[in-house]
């Protein structure tokens, strides 16, 4: 039995905060989308669970046992263990989920050889209110902490999207630190574009502040002509929608050209 699953990045076409809940969290309004592209997985039977991290952000992940890789796997009984090998493409602390999309492609790979368990989304949220989302990997409205959902009209299946991110990480923690904590409203209504055309990121602002980076990126990815660029979770990846795959290739090669030292990947929205 071999099985394989790429783990699809996640982006947040608009990110409303909201106020602030009792547990620590905010409630959150988002547009969740997906990208035909991320970390690779691969896995295959064996005796117990094993995990081998390779690829450029395999570094990043340097205690196995605290990977939620592993993780997923102990929330999901099976008859055998996974020997997983973990293609980490996506930088960590980048607001493309990718921990939790690692999480998600493990219980699809579960579920494609032995079947999830019918408490599946209560066993995946306990690893993080996306995991869920990430499951699925389509596109909908995020409610609460993430974890609840609320369908959608996808019409940008197919999109052409490029990834930039200045390979710095993150957290999310200071982020939240520095927002204003005002309540700006929700999100617009209508279909998926509608959503991203008229929606927002609040924590492009306070990610600004805490790495100026995004700021470059977000005005060099304006000058190639997407129909929308933001700030993807509260950063620092940034994306750019295009069009055409023919200008979205143009605007990875500028951005290469000019900053070689920036990160991107490219794919499209499912």
């Amino acid at each position: 039995m071999r099985l394989s699953q790429t783990a699809y990045a996640k982006i947040n076409l608009a990110l409303h905060v909201r106020k602030a809940r009792e547990d620590g969290y905010h409630e959150l309004e988002t547009l969740f989308a997906f990208v035909d592209a991320g970390d690779r997985l691969t896995a295959r039977a064996a005796e117990q669970d094993r995990l081998t991290t390779v690829g450029e952000f395999a570094t990043a992940l340097d205690n196995p046992f605290d990977n939620i890789v592993m993780q997923a796997l102990s929330a999901l009984l099976r008859p055998d263990g996974l020997d997983v090998t973990l293609e980490k493409n996506l930088p960590v602390a980048a607001g493309l989920g990718g921990g939790s999309a690692d999480a998600g492609a493990i219980f699809r790979m579960v579920r494609e050889a032995y079947g999830l368990p019918d408490d599946w989304r209560e066993r995946a949220a306990k690893l993080g209110a996306d995991v869920p989302a990430c499951v699925d990997s389509d596109m909908h409205i995020g409610l609460g902490a993430g974890e609840q959902r609320r369908e959608v009209v996808n019409d940008m299946a197919g999109t052409p999207v490029l990834l930039v991110n200045p390979r710095k990480p993150v957290p999310t923690g200071p982020v939240f630190k520095a927002w204003d904590g005002k309540d700006r409203g929700p999100l617009p209504e209508g279909s998926a574009r509608e959503i991203a055309s008229n929606g927002r990121n609040d924590l492009r602002d306070p990610a600004i502040a805490v790495c100026p980076e995004i700021g470059e990126i977000l005005a060099a990815l304006g000058d190639t002509d997407p129909f929308m660029r933001e700030m993807s979770g509260s950063g620092a990846t940034c994306f750019a929608l295009y069009e055409t795959t023919k200008n979205r290739d143009r605007a990875a090669q500028t951005l290469a050209e000019s900053n070689s030292g920036w990160w991107q990947m490219k794919g499209q929205l499912r």
